[in-house]
């Protein structure tokens, strides 16, 4: 392992414990660019929070903008996630595109705006969250586009869901609102509500649409991965925690920390879900 892989692995054990575990059960060839993506994936989705302000966050993005173009300032390789991202990109042909629709997508993180409703929220997901299973498909691929990405598109999607309602509380506390607002407007639920911590019937019933929602992408993304041969099926090992998490979310308690497993309880969801499918 490179000095540059090592550095991705701990960066993504630290910032990402879910996908980490998930890392794990991918064959030595494979996982250190499936791992750099991730922890790609894992910086950017922590600026908002280390930025503190827009203009700072936006630097960030633009950073890694130019050095994903070869138009980085100095030395990009002197970042040791850079170089990692850069090695998984050049060793797999993995499209440059997709990885700057990523940078692109996550400049909605650095503001308050609340996610107006679903369609642009699967967007953001697919961007952000499937696009990641596209490319992991991919290196498990030998760089080969799989086709079609229903299994990545679905996964994100119940990914992203199942995270933002996890999340839920935390980003209300922030002021912010990264779930269809469209959806908690139909069912009667106020700013009010959110940006105080107040439960209501409305609010519960409301995420409880979104849950059903996620879990139907997740019944796809099953299907869908099902369809694949078993080699690409790896990469897709997350959605075992998914499904439990989903299961342990709720939505009468949005509010409060959201129960979690044990890294062990992961780890054994993770190596049975390969053991059976992959």
């Amino acid at each position: 392992m490179s000095d540059a892989d090592e550095y991705a692995w701990r960066f993504l054990k630290e910032n990402d414990r879910d996908r980490y575990l998930a890392t794990l059960v991918l064959d030595d060839r494979h996982r250190p660019a499936i791992t750099a993506l991730f922890a790609f994936s894992a910086d950017v989705a922590s600026i908002r929070d280390r930025a503190k302000v827009p203009a700072a966050g936006e630097i960030r993005l633009q950073w890694w903008h130019d050095a994903l173009a070869g138009a980085g300032h100095g030395d990009v390789r002197q970042n040791p996630l850079a170089d990692a991202v850069l090695d998984a990109v050049s060793a797999f042909g993995l499209p440059i595109p997709a990885l700057t629709r990523l940078l692109t997508a996550r400049r909605f993180d650095l503001y308050d705006d609340p996610m107006p409703d679903v369609a642009t929220f699967q967007g953001y997901a697919g961007e952000t969250a499937s696009a990641l299973y596209q490319l992991a498909a991919m290196v498990l691929n030998s760089g080969r586009p799989v086709e079609p990405g229903d299994a990545a598109g679905h996964l994100g999607v119940a990914q992203a869901y199942a995270g933002h309602l996890r999340a839920f509380g935390y980003y209300a506390a922030q002021g912010r609102v990264f779930l269809p607002w469209a959806v908690l407007a139909a069912n009667g639920v106020q700013e009010s509500e959110v940006f105080t911590g107040t439960a209501s019937e409305g609010l519960a019933e409301a995420l409880g649409q979104i849950e059903e929602m996620a879990r139907s992408h997740l019944e796809r993304a099953e299907a869908a991965i099902a369809a694949l041969p078993r080699t690409l099926r790896s990469c897709f090992a997350p959605i075992a925690l998914i499904r439990r998490q989903l299961a342990l979310f709720d939505a009468r308690r949005p509010f409060q920390p959201q129960t979690d497993m044990a890294d062990w309880r992961k780890m054994t969801s993770v190596g049975l879900w390969k053991l059976r499918h992959a």
